[in-house]
């Protein structure tokens, strides 16, 4: 809305001709997201503790989780309104990849909605089946790859990290691909969001990596003398990356443990979905193995520890998943495993930049 509030009037004031600068609007919506949370977090978790909106803990988690029962929960709304608002406030309007964006992370947002109210209501873990979460969550990420491939001219090759010569192409098996990716990383976020401010962290930094990417992806000459895929109009996708990267920054500094408040299904379904439909659009899919790498960590835990669980008739290769709460069944304080996972995901951004000239 400023881009087209502002720009055109720079041939009167000079100083509006930066409105023309992606870097300039993705530094702008990464603080006004970031101020946003700060002026309205304390009245929002106010608001929520005389709702009695609180979280719900499992019963046979980590004892010392107990205490967290009742801390005001559904904090990703929070995350939703400033990135929604930032984004609209900074980005091109008529950029569709940017839409694209947001009505995945608003759609991923509304499922964990409704799942965090019925847990709440119910007062237990369970809140929405499986089966009906997942459902939910292929059909929007389905119509968003729909809609890239048929309508926005998408290729279905892939990109591989230090393989620059290989682009395989899935053709129309490319939706069924994208979709997975989304879906997988919806639910990976939100696996990891287990401790105070555990799966914030690794956000920021897979945003911030992939902010970069973005403003790369869309630049013609920066994009082939890095030889990485060039998407026309991928540039804009950096202010929404730097709107989540001052959301989430925000929303830590009251989720920092001991928290103030958590964000909810409501939060890390919509965060994953989003970092994996920006996944998509700027042809680094696969990077976020690496960048995600936390992400994809916990949600592997899981996997095995079901399978060996259902395959060995009851033996288990963790003492807990998600992946977290095995240090935490060792002895390890919970701030002691947020920071070293913090630390791990800062490694795998950085990893993840390198590649920039690695091909």
């Amino acid at each position: 809305m400023l881009y087209h509030l502002l720009y055109p009037l720079h041939n009167y004031f000079s100083a509006l001709n930066v409105f023309r600068y992606i870097t300039f609007r993705a530094i702008g919506a990464t603080l006004t997201a970031f101020l946003i949370l700060l002026l309205v977090g304390d009245r929002f978790i106010k608001m929520m503790q005389e709702n009695q909106i609180g979280q719900v803990v499992r019963d046979d988690g980590p004892s010392s989780h107990y205490s967290k029962r009742g801390v005001p929960t559904m904090g990703g709304l929070l995350i939703l309104f400033a990135v929604t608002v930032t984004t609209l406030l900074w980005v091109d309007l008529f950029n569709s990849f940017v839409w694209i964006i947001l009505g995945v992370t608003l759609w991923f947002g509304a499922i964990g909605a409704y799942d965090d109210y019925r847990k709440i209501k119910k007062q237990n873990s369970k809140g929405l089946s499986a089966r009906g979460k997942i459902l939910w969550q292929i059909i929007g990420a389905s119509v968003a790859a729909v809609l890239l491939y048929n309508n926005l001219n998408f290729d279905g090759h892939l990109s591989f990290p230090f393989l620059k010569n290989i682009h395989p192409d899935l053709g129309t098996y490319y939706v069924i691909f994208a979709t997975l990716v989304v879906v997988g990383a919806s639910n990976a976020v939100n696996l990891t969001d287990g401790l105070d401010g555990l799966a914030t962290g690794p956000t920021v930094v897979t945003s911030s990596v992939y902010l970069l990417f973005s403003y790369l992806a869309g630049h013609a000459g920066m994009a082939a003398y890095l030889q990485i895929p060039y998407v026309p109009g991928a540039g804009e996708v950096a202010v929404f990356c730097g709107a989540l990267v001052g959301a989430s920054l925000g929303f830590l500094w009251f989720n920092a443990y001991p928290a103030q408040i958590f964000m909810g299904d409501v939060g890390a379904l919509a965060m994953g979905a989003a970092l994996g439909q920006v996944a998509i659009i700027i042809k680094q899919e696969m990077l976020l193995v690496i960048v995600g790498g936390i992400f994809v960590m916990e949600a592997l835990s899981v996997i095995l520890q079901v399978g060996f669980f259902r395959m060995s008739g009851g033996k288990r290769i963790f003492l807990m998943a998600p992946f977290h709460h095995h240090f935490e069944k060792k002895g390890w304080t919970e701030p002691k495993v947020v920071i070293r996972f913090w630390i791990i995901s800062i490694i795998l951004g950085l990893s993840a930049l390198a590649t920039l000239k690695l091909r």
